[in-house]
């Protein structure tokens, strides 16, 4: 061979790797940050109720057990309209999708300020859920449309970060919300925290229909080799998944691994569930009392959760195997939750064993939500996310309530600690056991 020959073919290789990479950082840079702030909200919206509920909680006919309950009935709408919302996305496209989800959900969320009775409370919870069905599965969607599997991890986990950003920004934000809009023109800090935190949400949904784009063939801000890299990659991964994945539901609901995922999903909701909705209450019940203090606290897990989502992402597209950095993880967020009940006398190691919990949920959750894309291909991705994240979540729907119901029971957050802790356990030895898994490699061309 022609040493000068062999030469010229690496330089053209490793100038076309250089090219690609260029290529995908630029979709990235254009369409992550949007979506990081549109998710932020979404959970913010979702969860902000866990700091307004440390004030309404003593409002006439409320109680943990009823928080709790409301908590969980989110989940019930969400699960029902999923599916259907993800079949809707793709006819009508992520444009309008988003728009109808975000404008809906945010004014649900504005108007839970003006609840009066619980059942106030589990009908905005409701709608909250039904209007944000769609949003999280529909954006993992569209993530397969621009980006090849392994590739996937990485943004998946970048726009995920959103979730315990969520928590790091929206702690802090909706404690001093509390704390400095109580009695402002006559409503109270938790009135003046739906309303400042759900409205903005409705902007957000706007931007995003008219910035985003559909497909990278509708992008002009890429150029027509750019276009090609995308459309070649994607095309190579539907021919590679042809003949070993599941294209149609009906195969991979005969697929163990189908049913592991679901599991797992029902971990990830639950364990993240717990953080979101009962993390300023665990700090409350340690002995900090005002509200400022414990959303500042409340960021501290959050922070390490971020960083939990990089690293476990980097090193899942790095081995290019998936179920055992997730299975791992989801051990790590069982350890943390059992741990608690011991150590709750303390403020500090009450929040070092929420921060362990916190780093392994928030580690498992971006490469677990690469997985299911390799069980379906094709159109059925679309559906098939939506239909295990229906699955997870219609799951959860009883943990919050549980959580809330022990709680009022025994007066403790114990018992619910030990089950969240055993749920997460679940889902690590699910993914172990039911999920076969092939090394993940890149095209060698």
């Amino acid at each position: 061979m022609n040493p000068q020959s062999t030469e010229i073919s690496g330089a053209a290789l490793s100038r076309g790797a250089a090219e690609t990479n260029d290529c995908y950082r630029k979709i990235f840079i254009r369409l992550l940050p949007l979506l990081i702030v549109c998710y932020l909200f979404a959970f913010v919206d979702r969860t902000n109720v866990a700091f307004a509920k440390l004030q309404f909680v003593s409002k006439p006919g409320f109680s943990e057990a009823v928080y709790g309950l409301g908590s969980g009935i989110f989940y019930i709408g969400y699960a029902l309209f999923e599916f259907p919302s993800n079949l809707l996305l793709v006819r009508v496209g992520i444009r309008k999708t988003l728009l109808r989800i975000m404008v809906l959900w945010g004014l649900c969320s504005a108007a839970t300020a003006f609840i009066v009775l619980p059942w106030h409370y589990y009908m905005a919870r409701l709608f909250l859920g039904v209007f944000e069905a769609g949003f999280f599965p529909g954006i993992l969607f569209y993530i397969t449309l621009w980006v090849p599997e392994h590739r996937r991890a990485l943004p998946t986990s970048v726009f995920m970060i959103s979730i315990p950003l969520s928590g790091l920004i929206g702690g802090p934000v909706s404690g001093w919300i509390m704390r400095s809009m109580q009695g402002v023109s006559g409503l109270q800090g938790w009135q003046w925290l739906f309303l400042l935190q759900g409205l903005p949400t409705c902007v957000l949904g706007i931007i995003a229909f008219f910035y985003l784009d559909e497909t990278p063939k509708a992008a002009k801000w890429l150029t027509a080799a750019e276009k090609a890299v995308v459309v070649r990659d994607l095309a190579v991964e539907v021919e590679a998944k042809r003949g070993r994945s599941a294209a149609r539901y009906r195969d991979a609901l005969r697929s163990s691994s189908f049913y592991a995922l679901a599991i797992m999903a029902f971990s990830i909701f639950t364990g993240t569930g717990g953080i979101l909705f009962w993390l300023p209450t665990i700090i409350q019940h340690a002995g900090i009392a005002d509200v400022l203090h414990i959303g500042l606290l409340s960021a501290v897990p959050f922070l390490f959760g971020v960083t939990a989502q990089i690293l476990v992402a980097r090193h899942s597209d790095k081995m290019g195997v998936r179920k055992w950095d997730v299975a791992a993880a989801s051990a790590v967020a069982g350890l943390g939750w059992c741990l608690l009940p011991s150590v709750s006398w303390s403020p500090a190691l009450s929040l070092v064993c929420v921060t362990i919990a916190s780093i392994g949920v928030f580690g498992a959750t971006p490469s677990f939500w690469s997985m299911p894309a390799k069980v379906m291909t094709g159109s059925a991705v679309a559906g098939g996310i939506a239909l295990i994240s229906s699955l997870g979540a219609a799951a959860s729907f009883g943990s919050p309530a549980l959580v809330g119901w022990l709680s009022s029971v025994t007066g403790s957050l114990a018992a619910g600690q030990y089950y969240l802790g055993g749920v997460m356990f679940l889902g690590a030895v699910a993914v172990l056991i039911g999920v076969r898994e092939g090394k993940i490699t890149a095209n060698p061309k």
